[in-house]
Formats: structure tokens, sequence, C-alpha cells
């Protein structure tokens, strides 16, 4: 098991629980332990129900061991400020009559790709950094979660050509040389996010048993693998184990079908989740969840009893 985990999948299929209740469990292990959240529309303050008028420090904690972070445009823009803002200021503002505090925020809301590459390069930092002993990361829905995976490779393919390009403006031998220097750091971060991402992090892929979903899951896996990534399991949520009516029946039936497929022609680790009759919110029914994703006598079986 790698030190920070991350949780992707389609909208809706229970990925962000999943994450919950992973970093529930390493904290109750002793760990420290932080879960992170990438997606646009973060909901992991209110899967722990935590009161976010009262508690708005980021990371804010949940319970002994366990913080919780939703990374916003405001980190993602000081990150990128703290390593090129000033250099790339001063070369743009002796041809462009701009304030430093405008600048920084076009640069950030407007270059396409440096959100998720300084994302991922966020939580690289975190990781390297020793604070936690366990990182979840949550991600957004599946599409934008590729497209923030394959940014660290987008950004490099685009600075190769760069350095021609950038030495033809008419700026003085400082500002070009400023510029060469800022695109090559920005290679080296790109590199380091891309090993990160290979070598430091492992995937969980969360799914249920409908025709769409598991539709998708070639692509899916396509799309890793073109990048040279793995993923590690495969979770299947919302299955209906206890099947008390003729509509459960057929649920039941059909969902069968999709899990024979999936276990055949997937060979990761796979876990079934049930289907809960009530909505996953706070500690107490996160811990069921954890449960059940953890412990031994809740085996991956192809379907469960």
């Amino acid at each position: 098991m790698k030190d920070t985990i991350m949780f992707c999948g389609k909208g809706g299929v229970g990925k962000t629980t999943c994450a919950a209740a992973t970093a529930l469990h390493y904290a109750a292990e002793g760990k420290e332990t932080l879960i992170i959240s990438t997606d646009l529309t973060p909901s992991l303050r209110d899967i722990f129900e935590l009161d976010n008028a009262a508690n708005k420090e980021k990371p804010a904690r949940i319970t002994k061991g366990l913080y919780l972070n939703e990374i916003g445009s405001e980190e993602v823009k000081e990150l990128w400020d703290n390593k090129f803002g000033a250099e790339v200021y001063e070369v743009f503002s002796s041809f462009v009559d701009i304030g430093y505090e405008v600048f920084i925020d076009f640069v950030a809301s407007m270059l396409p790709g440096i959100r998720d590459e300084f994302m991922v390069d966020y939580i690289r930092e975190l990781s390297e950094s020793g604070r936690y002993e366990q990182i979840v990361w949550d991600t957004a829905p599946a599409g934008q979660t590729l497209g923030l995976l394959r940014m660290p490779s987008i950004v490099n393919a685009h600075l190769k050509p760069a350095p021609r390009i950038y030495a033809t403006l008419k700026t003085t031998g400082r500002g070009r040389h400023s510029i060469q220097r800022v695109i090559k750091g920005w290679e080296e971060l790109s590199s380091k996010d891309i090993d990160f991402l290979k070598n430091e992090v492992e995937f969980n892929l969360v799914t249920i048993a409908e025709a769409l979903a598991v539709r998708q899951l070639d692509g899916i896996f396509s799309e890793f693998h073109s990048h040279g990534l793995n993923i590690d399991h495969i979770i299947i949520n919302q299955v209906v184990t206890e099947p008390d009516s003729s509509f459960l029946q057929s649920k039941a039936s059909m969902q069968q079908s999709y899990i024979s497929e999936i276990v055949t022609r997937y060979r990761q680790n796979q876990r079934i989740l049930p289907l809960f009759p009530y909505e996953i919110k706070g500690i107490a029914k996160l811990k069921e969840v954890e449960r059940m994703l953890f412990s031994n006598d809740y085996s991956s079986r192809p379907y469960p009893p």
C-alpha cells in the first residue's frame, strides 16, 4: 500500500464515501491522515457533517488524527505564484503595463491546465513533506479526473518547443534568460508530478453495476494506461444484497450480470459494497462502510449471498 490513495469514478457512484471511510480507517489505526478533495464541487464536509460556519480552517480537524482539505483556486494560485510568479511577472511587466495581483489572477484563471497541474503538484508536495502518514485523495468525476492526470504530460509536451518560441520575444537578454529558466523549472516540476503519479499513488476505481458505468470502464482503463498509470483496485458499490421485493430481485439479477462481467474482464483486486437503506453521512455510518471495505470476513467475492 502506498502513502497516497486516490479514488476516482464517474459522478454519483460513491467514490467520496469510499474515500471518507478509507481515511477514517487509517486515522483509527493511529496514522496521521489527510483526506483531500480536488473536486470542483466537493462534498467531503457534508459527508463528515462538518459545520462549515464553525470550522473554516484548512485543513479542518475531523477527529483525532484525521484532517480534511478541499483545494480551491486560491491554493492553486498561491502555489504557482510561489514557484514562478515573480520571475514571469518580471519579464511580462517589461513590455506590458499590468499590476502584479492582476497578472497573477489572469495567469491562474486563463493559462490552460495550470489548475490541474498544480493540484497534482500540491498533493505531491504534501506527500513528500511527511506531514501526514496517509493521504486519501478524492477526485472529481471521471472525465475531469482524467484531464487532471494527463495534465503533467500535456504541459511537458507544450514546453518542449517553448524555448525556441520565447527566445524570439523582443526582451532583454535578462528577460529571455528568465523565461527560459521558468520553462526549465516548469518542465522539471511536470516530470516530478508524472513520476509521483506513476510510482507513489495507489488508484482505486469506484463503479456501480449498471450498463453505462460498466461500458465506461474500458475507456478509463485505456486512458490510465496511456499515461503509464495502473488501477490497483475496483470497488463495485450500491449492490443489492438482500432483495426482499420483486423490484429489488429484478435489480439484483441485473446487477449480477454486470458484476460477473467486471470480475471476468478485470483482474484488479475487487471489493463489493452493498446498497445501504439509508444515506451515508456522519462518522458512525461511514464506519459501516469502513468495516466492509477492510474486514476480512466481508470478502471480495463476485456476488454476496
